[in-house]
């Protein structure tokens, strides 16, 4: 490297600037590229649909259709039109019958999982919270796979139901926050499972971005065997996040054994000590993570 750039303190910050530009630049032009993707498969239904519906192919030649077609387009253009490929498309057409329904913040990929949702409602709510989250494919398939809709729509009515599907998972009170259960699959605990609290805590650890998956939005990581203080007495919490939407710190106890008066009263105590040290009254919330019937209570 040239002595006189070597000597410059800032020129390394320089190069990770650029560098991180370029990395983001190629990001973006991969996913523009993948919805444009989309909605261009959308328009090519489209073209078949119009096709059928103007008498020049009958509804008992669909499947010969479908087949021609992925063998001329195949020949003709290359990869994306194999049978099962045009068959999405058509699901997509089918499931989103106006463009304006393709969510910007989506591509094919997400859209190939959620076609396969049979259910209007439940299929809008992954829609709508894949997109308002930023979900990877990967993360929408996993909280599909672990029935977050399911979850969430139980402890709802009629009219919470259909806010849950048009407008996603929103958190505005701490109920919001707490599910009646949580799905930890990806702890990979066979079973019958022998594990210590010092282990089950470890695993969610060492899978931390799956574990503030599953407990929802606004989660953020404190620390883990939280140390607190009362009269010169040290005592320690499990697990401790910050609310970022409720503003509030939340306390999380496991138990891999049935919970026990005494171990609701030591929560109660440690909720207490932090009330008094560093936040107002209402800003505690105390979640009991109890690993065999995988329930929570607060």
């Amino acid at each position: 490297m040239d002595e006189s750039l070597s000597s410059l303190s800032q020129y390394p910050q320089l190069l990770s600037q650029i560098a991180a530009t370029y990395t983001d630049g190629q990001i973006s032009a991969v996913r523009s590229a993948q919805r444009a993707m989309l909605k261009t498969y959308w328009q090519i239904e489209m073209h078949i649909v119009e096709f059928e519906q103007g008498g020049r192919a009958k509804s008992e030649y669909g499947s010969k259709l479908i087949n021609r077609l992925s063998k001329d387009l195949s020949d003709q253009l290359g990869r994306g039109f194999s049978r099962s490929n045009l068959i999405y498309i058509r699901l997509l057409y089918q499931r989103c019958p106006e463009s304006k329904d393709l969510s910007d913040q989506l591509t094919w990929g997400h859209y190939v999982e959620l076609i396969g949702i049979d259910h209007d409602l439940e299929r809008s709510f992954y829609q709508k919270q894949a997109a308002k989250e930023r979900w990877t494919i990967r993360e929408l398939k996993r909280q599909k796979n672990s029935g977050l809709f399911l979850r969430l729509a139980s402890s709802r009515d009629k009219e919470g139901l259909l806010k849950l599907a048009t407008q996603g998972y929103t958190v505005e009170q701490p109920s919001d926050v707490v599910h009646d259960f949580y799905v930890f699959e990806f702890l990979k605990i066979p079973e019958p499972h022998h594990i210590s609290e010092n282990e089950l805590e470890t695993r969610l650890l060492n899978n931390l971005q799956t574990f503030l998956l599953e407990l929802g939005k606004g989660f953020t990581f404190v620390g883990r065997q939280y140390r607190i203080t009362l009269n010169n007495r040290h005592y320690k919490v499990d697990l401790v996040f910050y609310h970022r939407l409720l503003r509030c710190f939340v306390l999380i106890d496991l138990k891999v054994q049935k919970v026990q008066h005494e171990d609701i009263g030591q929560m109660n105590m440690h909720m207490g000590i932090l009330l008094k040290k560093k936040t107002p009254p209402e800003t505690i919330l105390l979640l009991e993570l109890f690993l065999p019937a995988r329930k929570t209570t607060c």
